[in-house]
């Protein structure tokens, strides 16, 4: 438990869809002084709702949710379930929109090759999609993005990508958000692109947006000087 300006609450990082602690290594050392810990609720239920209500039930008291892309629909949906634990929310190329029947379609014909084990077929020649072009190029950071992908599975992906086909809709929520609220996106993320970030900042009354210039999906792993000093400055103001 940290205190910031006498107000008590636990910092979460929420990964993305099959992906793990290794997406917030670059935050955890600097934001250490909040004390953050990773959840892994993404890997143990079903429903984007059923996510956000074990979150709630395994970390008591007041909480502040840092959720990137997935996580950030947790964090939103733990938002309103429980709108007086949550102290903050910081939302990184996340959405808050239900799903388009056009990206349902193409989830469920990736789900349909997950679940033939065909894994590395269709993550590997998609990577670039993750990154802005300076980072793609870094073979560093495709392998760790593989890594981790592929660690989680054909269960999980499965599992996952279904629980984003029927999350709820944000939206109707949003605006009645009294906790500060920051928004970060890569400015040339493809996967949730700035726009998204923009409606929900749109919407939430304390909302602060930044989008970070030459960054893509993975803005933890692409840009993480910039990430941990926004975070950082954020956090600093809770209270």
């Amino acid at each position: 438990m940290t205190t910031i300006n006498s107000l008590p609450f636990q910092l979460l990082l929420l990964p993305g869809l099959a992906a793990d602690a290794t997406m917030w290594r670059e935050q955890l050392d600097a934001l250490a002084a909040w004390q953050p810990q990773v959840t892994n609720v993404h890997t143990r239920h079903e429903t984007i709702p059923a996510m956000a209500g074990a979150l709630l039930a395994q970390y008591p008291g007041r909480l502040v949710l840092c959720g990137a892309s997935m996580g950030g629909m947790v964090a939103m949906e733990a938002a309103r379930q429980a709108p007086e634990r949550v102290a903050g929310l910081a939302l990184l190329g996340t959405n808050a929109e239900p799903e388009t029947p056009e990206m349902r379609k193409l989830r469920e014909d990736a789900i349909e090759l997950f679940a033939q084990g065909r894994v590395a077929e269709v993550i590997e020649p998609n990577v670039h999609l993750a990154f802005h072009p300076d980072q793609a190029a870094r073979a560093d950071l495709r392998q760790a993005y593989l890594d981790f992908v592929l660690r989680a599975g054909a269960d999980q992906l499965v599992r996952q990508n279904r629980a984003v086909i029927g999350r709820p809709d944000a939206r109707e929520h949003l605006g009645a958000l009294r906790c500060p609220v920051l928004v970060l996106c890569g400015e040339d993320d493809l996967l949730t692109p700035p726009d998204k970030s923009r409606a929900i900042a749109a919407l939430v009354p304390q909302a602060q947006l930044q989008l970070l210039p030459r960054c893509g999906h993975m803005l933890t792993m692409e840009q993480p000087a910039a990430v941990n000093a926004a975070l950082a400055d954020w956090l600093r103001t809770l209270g």
